[in-house]
């Protein structure tokens, strides 16, 4: 088979930033496999150390790492720096938890036989990258995984190919073995060829729900394979009865329009009290048109950066504009400056009168308004979703926050901070369409090994009472 190049461009500028042949994916999981056991054989302490050299690594190339990612995404070069800070301290937290959650525990048993769980890696896990957060998540997958002694192939998205390049360098010149962490340049084909790889013993995969349902029914006929879904979501933002609007506003835009809307998490709905509302509408309004919108370099810094590419920035409008033909006022207008290049405005949209609203996660700066007449029917409409990721209550009440906890139904709830606040040292992942009840960050662990339980006594000690004739 002939590779096809892969080409990255800058979303921010159009000129293009790398270029590479595509891979083979069966070539590069025998490389995994035939490495796995060697990587496994090495001491836990062993393991920690290289990753803990692979952190200093990136610390010593934090500014050329940042500002390819910035170059490759669009995002703010400020962004971009807060993603590199995340890969770096990834090492010790996922040291933590695997210790945490992976304890090996040792217990008195029957007949003076002891009891032993202990975890063991799987083998070979592939790992599918998303484009917008194209280190920190991936390598959210990886970091746990080489650390629980798994071989890892990872192939980064086709639109980030540069940053999937230098992070897996990185792990490299720590001192992974190449074989150990394989790159795997390619498309969709190659993803979907990686997945059917016989050779891995599971993908951890983050990007949208229909990839995800897709995996999710290929692998169904593969149960002795980990599957971890990472998905989208829906994410509805609450604010009831708060008196600072002014923070409520502004946790709304830093929940919407943050990465330009591409974050998983971020909020796709502003349900608020009808009546009530035109306060804060008004203040984010105020504060949209204060949002600068630029190419990742530019001084002064801007708050959000393009999405990803043309295609991208083509489907967010017409999303947008199908809203509206549906029957939704569009408070902002979206505007896009230059039709050449994929930068947007950030949009907000009253769908309050719509009754057939499109349940689905668009992925760029587009935030609907739900006006409610109570707040039961704010609960209602914020699990009136097939998702299931995060949710985030604005409100000065105790007492509401804890109806808001125990009835929404989400991987993430907050109270009056972002939808998008997750802290790495916590577990992260969703429900519903948004994940398959294999939460990622903190609880990585779980799914890279897999726990074994073990009776052992130094000496074989055995008898049979009932059921033996006599001699």
């Amino acid at each position: 088979m002939t590779a096809t190049e892969i080409v990255s461009t800058e979303p921010a500028t159009g000129a293009v930033l790398w270029r590479g042949a595509s891979g083979d994916a069966a070539h590069e999981v025998a490389k995994a496999r035939a490495a796995w056991p060697a990587w496994a054989a090495r001491p836990l302490a062993v393991r920690i150390e290289t990753l803990r050299r692979f952190a200093n690594t990136v610390r010593s190339r934090i500014d050329a790492f940042a500002d390819l990612i910035a170059r490759e995404t669009g995002k703010p070069l400020w962004e971009a720096r807060t993603e590199v800070e995340s890969v770096i301290n990834k090492v010790d937290i996922s040291v933590t938890a695997y210790s945490e959650r992976t304890a090996q525990r040792r217990f008195e048993g029957a007949l003076g036989a002891k009891s032993a769980v202990r975890h063991k890696p799987h083998g070979v896990l592939a790992v599918l990258g998303p484009f917008n957060f194209p280190a920190h998540l991936p390598n959210g997958h990886i970091v746990p995984a080489l650390l629980a002694g798994n071989a890892v192939v990872f192939k980064p998205s086709e639109k980030t190919p540069a940053t999937g390049a230098f992070l897996v360098d990185c792990f490299h010149a720590a001192g992974v073995p190449e074989e150990a962490i394989r790159l795997l340049v390619g498309g969709p084909d190659e993803g979907r060829a990686l997945a059917a790889e016989p050779g891995i013993d599971g993908l951890l995969f983050t990007g949208s729900a229909r990839a995800g349902m897709a995996l999710h029914r290929q692998f169904a006929d593969t149960p002795s394979k980990i599957l971890a879904l990472e998905l989208g979501g829906n994410n509805p933002l609450v604010v009831w009865d708060t008196p600072d609007i002014a923070s409520a506003a502004t946790i709304a835009v830093q929940s919407a329009y943050m990465s330009a809307g591409q974050r998983c998490t971020a909020a796709r709905r502003l349900i608020v009290k009808d009546g009530a509302h035109e306060p804060l509408i008004e203040e984010i309004g105020r504060m949209i048109d204060r949002i600068i919108v630029d190419q990742p370099h530019a001084d002064p810094q801007p708050f959000m950066g393009p999405v990803i590419d043309n295609a991208t920035a083509d489907q967010v409008q017409e999303r947008f504009l199908d809203l509206i033909m549906k029957g939704g006022r569009a408070i902002k207008q979206m505007a896009r400056r230059d039709n050449a290049l994929p930068f947007l405005s950030p949009a907000l949209i009253d769908m309050t009168g719509v009754s057939n609203r499109p349940d689905e996660e668009i992925f760029g700066p587009v935030l609907q308004v739900i006006r409610v007449a109570d707040f039961d029917a704010a609960l209602a409409e914020a699990n009136n979703t097939r998702f299931g990721l995060s949710a985030s209550l604005v409100s000065g009440s105790p007492e509401l926050y804890d109806r808001f906890w125990g009835s929404v139904r989400a991987g993430v709830i907050n109270w009056n901070r972002p939808t998008n606040g997750a802290p790495s040292n916590a577990p992260f992942g969703g429900v519903g369409l948004s994940g398959n009840h294999r939460p990622s960050a903190y609880y990585a662990a779980d799914y890279c090994a897999y726990p074994v339980t073990s009776s052992e006594a130094e000496q074989p000690r055995a008898s049979i009472g009932v059921g033996l004739r006599d001699n």
